[in-house]
């Protein structure tokens, strides 16, 4: 028997368990840009004039991210859409979404730049995974990433940096900081504060669980990328991944819970742990809290 829309008499195509909701094609749709548009709305309001850059790696979650920032504002002559890939040197894995990004900013008619580690950093990620180093790949990575988005998102005069987060994401960064007792780690969490020399991250994704942003995207026909990144089972996350799906299929809702319940403590957590005031890194010159960013740490021990 076929089950109907909550909200219409057409056939549903997804029943959220943590709403209790069967939801149609168009309400389906209409509920994940309303979550998006509000939490836009909610936290990271869009002023006139803006340059946003939008980091779009050609997976899911940056296709529906750089869709929807189109969507929403794409037609205001005032706000600069600008797509961000980072080809980190992965072999048999970036390439096939770099062409993937490589077309939707096309279909979009979104300016695209690619940068590179190679070129950045004169190493690729294959590299720097066959060095012997404390921290996982996972890290180097994710730290080299961020840096070389920054740099360009300023050079660009960009007023935000969109990354494609979505609620699983979120909460599997809440829970791991958690259980490494990273307190300073979930102060960064927060809903943000401009800080001078780091351009503004934005999460517009944040309260959209990862499988709706996948059937959003096959849906609108956006990149659905398949395969994962070689070097991911290093990485702490895909354990804390399974646990919170288990915690998810028994006890629907608990990836909210645990996002609700974090940004209720954010503003007490800023209170008392306030962020410092930046300094430049003395090798590349880009704002961090010590003498060498973490990025320049990273590459300097090699």
């Amino acid at each position: 028997m076929t089950i109907k829309c909550d909200k219409c008499k057409h056939d549903s195509i997804i029943y959220q368990r943590y709403s209790g909701m069967h939801l149609c094609k168009k309400h389906f749709m209409e509920d994940v840009e309303r979550k998006i548009k509000l939490t836009i709305r909610k936290h990271y309001s869009v002023r006139k004039n803006e340059t946003i850059a939008v980091a779009v790696s050609g997976g899911k979650d940056s296709s529906v991210l750089l869709y929807m920032l189109h969507k929403i504002l794409g037609e205001r002559p005032d706000i600069r859409l600008v797509a961000l890939s980072v080809d980190e040197g992965i072999a048999g894995y970036r390439q096939n979404t770099l062409e993937q990004a490589k077309g939707l900013t096309s279909r979009l008619d979104v300016e695209h730049i690619i940068l590179s580690f190679r070129e950045e950093y004169d190493r690729t990620m294959d590299e720097i995974a066959s060095w012997e180093r404390e921290k996982g790949t996972c890290s180097y990575c994710g730290v080299l990433r961020k840096s070389i988005l920054n740099r360009k998102a300023l050079e660009l005069g960009a007023t935000k940096l969109a990354i494609g987060h979505n609620l699983d994401d979120e909460a599997q960064t809440i829970m791991l900081n958690h259980l490494k007792g990273d307190v300073a780690r979930m102060v960064r969490l927060v809903p943000p504060c401009e800080l001078e020399g780091l351009v503004l991250r934005i999460k517009p994704l944040r309260y959209v669980p990862e499988k709706e942003v996948a059937m959003y995207a096959y849906l609108n026909g956006l990149p659905l990328s398949t395969g994962a990144c070689p070097y991911a089972h290093e990485a702490m996350r895909g354990e804390v991944r399974e646990m919170l799906d288990d915690f998810e299929d028994k006890h629907p809702g608990t990836k909210y819970a645990l996002l609700s319940g974090f940004d209720k403590m954010a503003e007490v957590l800023a209170r008392e742990m306030p962020i410092g005031k930046l300094a430049n890194c003395r090798l590349c010159g880009q704002a961090c809290s010590g003498e060498l960013c973490q990025a320049c740490k990273l590459l300097q021990k090699q």
